[in-house]
């Protein structure tokens, strides 16, 4: 008697607190034995979800003589302008924003009264509370002049995507196209759609070359997204941070691309020297822009000023002051080599006309152009015949062929070992990321390798302060601090709070792209040394002094020491003619768990995710307290 009476109180004190207007829209139900919460919902014509949005501890358990609050008949009445509230059982494919523009109110006023719809999607079949309209539009169809309440205009931006533009406001395909029913299979830059008001994410390029995008599907909870993909809930969360209060039917979800990368330890260094068999005539073509017919005609120009002119044949030369000599070693070794020099003028018209005039096939190997488009067009002539062509300095995205080997590590291959690096050498370091918002997709990355990672975001103008770096900082741990910037504002300001923090904080600096903001006169050398400033590079620096055969034979050849590009071309040529005579084929010479190292340079080929090869091999850097690079991998 005296739980009922409580109970009696309670709705006596709900339906005085909620005044007149309340009182004609619920009444409360006194539970009677036997009831249960399916049965009331029935005997009312309302959802279980609305009466455990009104009350819920019913939840947990329904006690008799337990007083609910129910809406009134006039609440749960549709069709009727007069009243505060409607009732609407959801149908088969419809989404919450169709609801909402049927109704003419804002999603967020339909979630206020339905609160279980801030964690999961709508289920066919319930009733859900529907707000009066509001008084802010007059009509009930979403279109760009008038849109909906809760709602915004957004311009589609280049690389956007449905499924981006889907994520970045955290709802379904379907309720985007709900809102925007013009909406076609494909987006074009400059169109206008009606989008929530509100962003949950920064960034609505889809990023299809490091994740891969997933709809989540009705009833997927963590548990089967774990056995489906392999991850847990917080690495999940760290590249969806929008997931942490549930996934929900239509949800984005960006997630880690299912690769299987050879890993470091499988990966062993062999020396081609020593696998010498095959010692028949090598024939490779080098090409290079050398434009000699446009140097012989400039009689008014000396050697040194037509090379002050002309950058690239100053390159050219190095380039090929190496590969000469690495054609001397070659020979040392037993290999026969005949080196075709030609001259491509920097024209890919010239590529296409050298290759048409001479006989390549009984050419080797190609090494060069130079200039990506020259190598482009180069593959694409020798692709018929296999002849293999090595480009030798573009690190950049390539229209690959199957006979073409990109010979310089590609800016996502540093990123990608640098990563590595710090995913197999985290535990137990206190890893913090600061990056701005041109290196997102950088974050993300280390995010989804390290979900425990903290952030720091720079302050308005770009810079960070002490108190940011404190804040996330451990005293007891080693803080490995990953530096995500071009900006040489924020790359000096990190630099000089991190290296003037107090003793007992341990502070380490690295990064996955050491840029020339590292190299602006306010970023210190000094300090980047005292935080064993760590980077991915292409090539190591070998020690002028060094007595390696390589370096004396080039001083005695040429009188001076080489330069990197120099270096480049004796480890690529070198490299290339090693190849060619450890196999009958050089393609049976691309083993992608073997790498070959020289004097700058190492190589590990693997197949292109399209076509082609690229080097997957890389270095990791560390500046020592003699400002010199110290290989740390």
């Amino acid at each position: 008697m005296l739980k009922c009476l409580i109970y009696v109180s309670v709705t006596v004190l709900f339906m005085v607190s909620c005044g007149s207007a309340a009182q004609q829209q619920y009444k409360s139900h006194a539970v009677q034995k036997g009831e249960t919460v399916y049965s009331i919902a029935k005997k009312y014509n309302i959802s279980e979800e609305t009466i455990y949005n009104l009350n819920p501890d019913s939840r947990n358990e329904l006690k008799v003589n337990s007083v609910l609050i129910i809406p009134s008949s006039s609440v749960i009445s549709s069709g009727t302008n007069n009243n505060n509230y409607r009732d609407h059982k959801v149908k088969k494919k419809e989404t919450l924003y169709g609801i909402a523009q049927l109704y003419n109110v804002s999603v967020d006023d339909i979630k206020k009264l339905n609160k279980e719809l801030y964690s999961r999607g709508l289920r066919k079949g319930e009733r859900l509370l529907i707000p009066a309209a509001s008084n802010n539009t007059g009509n009930t169809n979403t279109n760009i002049g008038n849109t909906l309440p809760g709602t915004q205009q957004y311009t589609v931006k280049a690389k956007e995507t449905k499924f981006g533009i889907a994520r970045k406001f955290g709802i379904s395909i379907a309720e985007l196209e709900d809102l925007n029913p013009d909406l076609g299979e494909s987006l074009k830059v400059g169109t206008t759609l009606v989008v929530p008001d509100k962003a949950v994410i920064e960034n609505a390029e889809i990023d299809e070359e490091n994740f891969q995008y997933y709809e989540v599907k009705p009833k997927e909870g963590y548990y089967r997204l774990k056995v489906k993909f392999g991850l847990s809930e917080e690495e999940i969360i760290a590249l969806n941070p929008y997931a942490k209060d549930g996934l929900k039917d239509g949800m984005i979800l960006k997630l880690p691309k299912d690769e299987t990368a050879i890993s470091q330890a499988d990966i062993s260094v062999i020396d081609l020297e020593k696998r010498i068999e095959n010692k028949k005539m090598k024939t490779v073509a080098l090409m290079l822009p050398f434009r000699l017919m446009r140097n012989v005609n400039d009689s008014t120009s000396n050697d040194q000023d037509l090379l002050k002119k002309d950058p690239t044949l100053r390159v050219a030369l190095d380039f090929y002051s190496g590969a000469l000599l690495a054609a001397e070693f070659a020979k040392d070794n037993g290999i026969s080599v005949t080196l075709n020099v030609y001259d491509t003028e920097k024209s890919d018209s010239k590529v296409a006309s050298i290759i048409s005039r001479n006989e390549f096939k009984n050419v080797d190997a190609v090494i060069g152009p130079l200039l990506q488009k020259n190598v482009e067009k180069a593959s694409a002539m020798l692709k018929g015949e296999k002849i293999p062509v090595f480009s030798p300095l573009s690190n950049r995205e390539m229209a690959m062929n199957d006979n073409l080997f990109q010979t310089l590590p590609t800016d996502a291959v540093l990123q990608k070992t640098m990563i590595r690096y710090l995913k197999e050498n985290s535990a137990g370091k206190n890893i913090i990321i600061i990056s701005d918002s041109k290196r997102v997709k950088q974050k993300e990355m280390i995010q989804t390798a390290i979900p425990t990672a903290k952030t720091v975001s720079p302050r308005g103008s770009g810079y960070i302060q002490a108190s940011d770096i404190t804040a996330v900082a451990s005293e007891g741990m080693e803080n490995w601090v990953i530096l995500e910037s071009e900006n040489p504002i924020l790359v000096s300001s990190a630099v000089n709070v991190l290296s003037a923090m107090p003793n007992n904080y341990k502070m380490r600096l690295f990064t996955l792209n050491k840029n020339d903001a590292y190299e602006w006169h306010e970023v210190s050398s000094m300090r980047l040394a005292k935080l064993n400033f760590t980077f991915p590079s292409v090539n190591k620096n070998i020690n002028p002094e060094d007595r390696i055969p390589f370096l004396i034979s080039y001083k005695n050849k040429y009188g001076v020491l080489p330069n990197r590009y120099a270096i480049r071309g004796f480890d690529v040529t070198y490299d290339v003619l090693l190849r060619l005579a450890s196999e009958k084929d050089i393609y049976d010479a691309i083993l992608p768990e073997s790498e070959t190292v020289y004097i700058e340079n190492k190589f590990r080929y693997e197949k292109s995710k399209t076509e082609g090869y690229c080097n997957e091999a890389a270095y990791i850097l560390k500046y020592n307290d003699e400002l010199k690079f110290d290989v740390v991998e």
